[in-house]
């Protein structure tokens, strides 16, 4: 096999920015598998260059020049950007490959864009790309390896390409971790939820926590666990065993049912800062928040006495919600949420919107079965600037006041020194107040007013919004060639469309045939799917 030229580009954001937010936090956000992959391309003797994006470096200026193979990570807002970096250098003779969220959720789409397309991904798949390394144009073939890998190369390995991108965070650094892989709750709408629960191996996580220690002075983690602390006893076992007490500041996303005071009181002991917790519903997702049957305000209540004890032993939280599930009717949800907001001034409430990614979950397929997904540009498919998803029980300016009146109820100036006063320590009371007052808070007040206000006064987006027509209104398009600035001009023809039920029709139309080496190959053909596995 040759030696490659190999570029990886890690989209953390799908644009520049110049946000206040984004500033501090947007290279704390790069993601594992890029650096991952990136330690196996060099295992294998090719010579590699990773890029993360975080929106503040000249791209241009950033990508690697006379490439070979150029691998892709990117969420599905960050998909037109993606496109147009696969087609610059496919012009420029590069073989490309997309993996990530977004090739996960819409293969189909991304199919015709890229050479390769990576679901599920481990060495063998990886090694496989690069013996091939060859156009597949114009439909890309699809490789899947059927589940999440057994291993994965850890920090130590990585370091090589963690420490350039923590270079770029001002102050805030945080350095990627992950102890285990899938969840064992069912959320409906996640893309985690098929996704069987691993833990990975404890052996390489107390080599990398002590490696950590030798490397850097005070090291903040931040847990890629979907959900972290599943097995708990095992996890803070090998970080107790590793790391001396409070010797490292963890950050991790978690279910309120594992965060009981005993844990609390654990996690406390061994520097853990912050916590995102999700609540999701007042009415749904029970067990995950450990509220049983109880709904309405009597699941706030406890919720609300829940979070304010985490508090006491955690200085950062974060609940996470999902606006305009199927349950929720008139105000009601929006109300209780407001009353949990005044009820636990120091949490920082996290709102989406429900999304449909895809074929992200098996949720999705009923969406599209009954004509529910809307062909939003993958652009603003960031759980905030768009709602793929017609709700159920609300009409779209019904929905879009209620959740107007709760952000700003939320994001009031009185709510922000409420959260201010309420949480104890210097870096979360400010942290707090910044994500208030950019994008987060006022920024999407004045997104969602601007949506709001066209739902009356801008006939065509009206009629897409009511799938009365697929012509993506001008509002969007224009905001994509503008955000993408010279990236616009490598933007493929049609790439801002794309089909909306692709999931559905790729069940309907599936055909599995076996094949050696224990991967998934996917070719579209007119009216078939071919899986090989």
């Amino acid at each position: 096999m040759r030696k490659l030229r190999v570029g990886i580009i890690d989209l953390v954001t799908k644009a520049p920015t110049r946000a206040l937010f984004a500033r501090v936090m947007n290279a704390n956000f790069a993601s594992i598998m890029p650096q991952v992959i990136a330690v196996w391309c060099e295992e294998e003797g090719h010579d590699v260059t990773l890029v993360c994006y975080t929106g503040f470096e000249n791209l241009v200026e950033e990508l690697p020049d006379n490439v070979d193979l150029v691998f892709i990570g990117a969420f599905s807002e960050a998909a037109q950007l993606a496109y147009a970096l696969s087609n610059q250098f496919q012009t420029n003779g590069a073989v490309t490959v997309l993996g990530g969220p977004h090739a996960r959720c819409y293969p189909q789409d991304a199919q015709k864009y890229f050479d390769y397309v990576l679901g599920f991904t481990n060495k063998a798949i990886i090694c496989d790309v690069l013996k091939d390394c060859s156009q597949h144009r114009p439909i890309g073939t699809r490789l899947d390896a059927g589940q999440q890998p057994a291993s994965l190369p850890g920090v130590r390995e990585r370091w090589k390409f963690i420490e350039p991108t923590l270079r770029k965070a001002p102050f805030i650094k945080m350095v990627p971790m992950l102890g285990s892989l899938g969840c064992p709750y069912t959320c409906s709408f996640c893309i985690d939820a098929a996704v069987p629960y691993q833990p990975l191996d404890f052996g390489v996580l107390k080599e990398d926590l002590r490696f950590l220690l030798r490397t850097i002075k005070r090291p903040l983690v931040g847990w890629h666990d979907p959900n972290f602390g599943v097995r708990f006893d095992d996890y803070m076992d090998a970080i107790e065993e590793a790391v001396p007490p409070d010797g490292i500041d963890f950050i991790a996303e978690s279910s309120l049912s594992l965060l009981g005071e005993p844990n609390l009181k654990r996690l406390k002991r061994n520097g853990f800062k912050a916590m995102l917790p999700g609540i999701e519903s007042w009415y749904e997702l029970g067990n995950k928040s450990k509220t049983g049957t109880k709904q309405g305000m009597e699941k706030v209540r406890q919720v609300s006495d829940h979070i304010n004890m985490i508090m006491r032993y955690i200085p950062y939280v974060q609940a996470n919600f999902v606006l305009g599930l199927d349950d929720d009717k008139g105000a009601e949800p929006f109300e209780l949420t407001k009353r949990f907001v005044d009820m636990s001034p120091g949490v920082f409430p996290g709102y989406s919107l429900l999304s449909a990614f895809g074929q992200a979950a098996a949720l999705n397929l009923q969406y599209q079965r009954d004509s529910r997904v809307i062909p939003f540009p993958f652009h603003f498919l960031d759980n905030n600037q768009a709602m793929n998803v017609k709700p159920k029980n609300y009409s779209w300016p019904e929905f879009y006041d209620h959740v107007i009146d709760l952000t700003k109820h939320t994001f009031s100036w009185g709510a922000i020194i409420n959260r201010y006063r309420a949480t104890r320590t210097r870096i979360p009371k400010w942290m707090n107040v910044v994500r208030a007052i950019s994008s987060e808070g006022f920024g999407r007040i004045k997104y969602h007013t601007e949506i709001r206000r066209r739902l009356d006064a801008d006939v065509p987006f009206r009629r897409f919004f009511e799938q009365e027509t697929t012509e993506i209104p001008q509002f969007y398009v224009s905001w994509i060639r503008q955000q993408l600035g010279p990236w616009r001009e490598w933007l493929p023809e049609g790439a801002m469309h794309h089909d909306p039920n692709a999931y559905l029709k790729a069940e309907q139309q599936q055909v599995v045939i076996p094949m050696n080496g224990g991967a998934k190959q996917t070719a579209q053909v007119p009216m078939v799917t071919l899986n090989r596995v």
